[in-house]
């Protein structure tokens, strides 16, 4: 019997259902559930000029056929969406975009196991962010915790005013001694400012909210970032990028259990220029802000930069 392929997708992820799956895992469990059929298929490849002549040609042909048939059998499957970034993954649920968006930020246990899922709370997030951002970039990174903020302004006052994270890079590392003393006299710049919101999850349901947000609340730095460790759906992606091409926001997709492997899926625009009475106003708000621009602060006064206070660094320093 002929291997009917999206018939045998949509049943695995039925009888699998909220789990992730990459189209690569998906064809390991039909080679393996269905070999007569396998073969069959192998076997019928033999009059094409690049013929199945093996089992990992053949399980390659199997994954990009499940990632050409993917708009077939979302039309026809609404309960099967997917993620975006590298690599796609799978899956079924009868929750829709807004069920998803709650579950996601209502996890509390975190790392947990259940029913075989690995939850992530978005508190999880944020040191994974900070490796990659460090490992990748050279980024200095600070956690802003929201609650160590004076709310001076009453309740809702302070809403989307800060960052989940934010970082500074260090453009005269390279530089040679007299070259860092020369600019220091002209007080020119010798970092970029970065501002870093980050969710669980990005889909139709809340992309707006959640790039506006980013908008808010990282208008005083030199790039800002939305950062979420899933983005289901194409048109989700597609939304963000035209949202960026007007505000200029960037995005990263975060591999939460890889960091190195995380994408910068839009870049940011650079501002030029700092807004620093928005930075002002973040500081008299919120004591982690005004840490971390003492941290600026101090590595334009001394041309160093100590450890202490950054959330991520060289370990040499």
């Amino acid at each position: 019997m002929a291997l009917n392929l999206a018939n045998t997708i949509v049943s695995f992820l039925k009888e699998n259902p909220e789990q992730k799956f990459t189209a690569r895992e998906i064809a390991n469990w039909i080679f393996q559930t269905y070999p007569d059929e396998c073969r069959m298929k192998q076997s019928r490849s033999t009059a094409i000029v690049n013929p199945l002549d093996s089992d990992t040609a053949l399980l390659q042909q199997i994954v990009a056929e499940i990632g050409s048939q993917r708009p077939r059998l979302q039309k026809n499957n609404p309960e099967i969406k997917t993620t975006e970034g590298r690599p796609r993954k799978y899956y079924f649920t009868f929750k829709t975009n807004e069920e998803e968006v709650l579950s996601a930020d209502k996890i509390e246990i975190r790392n947990s196991k259940s029913d075989g899922l690995i939850k992530t709370a978005e508190l999880d997030l944020y040191p994974k962010l900070s490796e990659f951002l460090w490992s990748e970039h050279e980024i200095y990174s600070k956690r802003i915790d929201e609650k160590r903020s004076r709310n001076s302004r009453g309740a809702g006052g302070n809403k989307w005013l800060y960052p989940d994270l934010v970082g500074m890079e260090d453009l005269s590392q390279d530089w040679h001694r007299e070259i860092k003393d020369c600019v220091k006299q002209y007080a020119d710049k010798k970092t970029k400012l970065w501002s870093f919101e980050v969710k669980v999850l990005i889909n139709r349901s809340n992309v707006r909210e959640v790039f506006f947000q980013a908008v808010s609340n990282s208008s005083w730095a030199n790039f800002g970032y939305l950062v979420a460790s899933e983005i289901e759906g194409a048109d989700t992606l597609k939304e963000l990028r035209i949202l960026s091409s007007l505000h200029g926001i960037g995005f990263i997709r975060l591999d939460a259990e890889n960091p190195s492997e995380s994408q910068v899926m839009i870049p940011a625009k650079e501002r030029i220029e700092i807004d620093w009475n928005t930075a002002n106003r973040l500081a008299e708000e919120n004591k982690d802000f005004l840490d971390y621009i003492k941290l600026v602060r101090q590595f334009y006064q001394t041309g160093d930069i100590s450890s202490a206070g950054w959330d991520a660094q060289s370990s040499d320093d």
